[in-house]
């Protein structure tokens, strides 16, 4: 009988739904122990009890990166799946609600109504704007899906997958000047890879239109940080909006607290709901105890 163990902030929640279940010979540990051989968890807090779990053989994590599972100094020695398939559509609800907010002028019209000035300012619209998605895994072909529907064209920037539909034009290997040419809108939605690192950096910056807006979900570690600020400092271009950082919680010295046209969330665009999380972690334990392999598993080396 595998013996699992619920390793979250919502543990009580997570173990309700998954009781509720009913699934075929699964037993839940209250401690980590020896007998545990399935961990359902937030990355963070897993890396700090693989010690002890010697029979362990998998581990669903509640995120979909897992960067604390990835240090090499930590054990690999079982299968690790993340989560995917569920944070599409809030991360699309983020974007498109930002990209929203800046065309509609959303905050220009608060600010007026606060300052008592009648604000005509005629608004723009999203169709025929062009969107840039760095990264169209699952999270992004949700975004690129979203973006057509507001009649938006979208180009994409992979590794070299080109699985997304909605996507009008892909872009790989050195073609980031080409992609980023033309946007009004860039939106990052990379994992934290030794690829990815920085791949949002003055040159790319410098080849995105003056009045484009940037928004990152992704990861903080894509960011130039320098390079960034120096953009939005002098108008290079419009506007940013911030989910993630390399560093988080921000520090308060963090020149970004400042920085002109800058919009900061907090890492809130998408939380890990428990419900839809035990979705995923049902359809993979159905196969594991069936012995077939499971979904979404993460390369370590690759980091996604």
């Amino acid at each position: 009988m595998p013996t699992l163990f619920i390793l979250t902030r919502d543990h009580q929640e997570y173990r309700a739904i998954i009781e509720t279940a009913g699934l075929p010979d699964l037993k839940i540990a209250s401690e980590p122990t020896a007998e545990c051989e399935i961990v359902l968890g937030a990355p963070s807090l897993i890396s700090a009890v693989l010690d002890k779990l010697p029979n362990l053989k998998w581990v669903q994590a509640t995120w979909a990166g897992v960067e604390p599972l990835l240090d090499p100094a930590l054990r690999r020695d079982y299968i690790l799946t993340n989560a995917r398939g569920v944070f599409g559509y809030l991360m699309s609800e983020y974007v498109m609600g930002y990209l929203l907010a800046h065309e509609r002028k959303i905050f220009q019209r608060a600010q007026a109504q606060k300052n008592k000035e009648w604000d005509k300012t005629i608004t723009g619209t999203l169709r025929g704007k062009a969107i840039g998605l760095l990264g169209v895994g699952s999270i992004g072909a949700e975004v690129a899906r979203a973006a057509k529907f507001f009649g938006m064209d979208v180009r994409g920037y992979t590794r070299e997958s080109e699985t997304s539909t909605q996507v009008d034009r892909y872009y790989h290997g050195n073609d980031l000047a080409s992609f980023a040419n033309g946007l009004d809108y860039l939106v990052a939605i990379l994992p934290n890879t030794r690829e990815t690192r920085r791949i949002v950096n003055a040159e790319l910056l410098a080849a995105s239109p003056p009045g484009a807006l940037f928004i990152n979900v992704g990861r903080g570690a894509a960011v130039d940080e320098t390079a960034l600020i120096d953009a939005l400092e002098n108008s290079k271009i419009a506007g940013a909006v911030l989910d993630v950082f390399e560093e988080e919680p921000l520090p308060k010295e963090h020149p970004f607290w400042t920085t002109k046209n800058l919009l900061m969330t907090f890492h809130t665009s998408a939380p890990s709901f428990p419900e839809d999380i035990v979705r995923v972690f049902i359809e993979n334990y159905r196969l594991y105890i069936e012995g077939k392999p499971l979904k979404y598993q993460v390369d370590f080396e690759r980091g996604y």
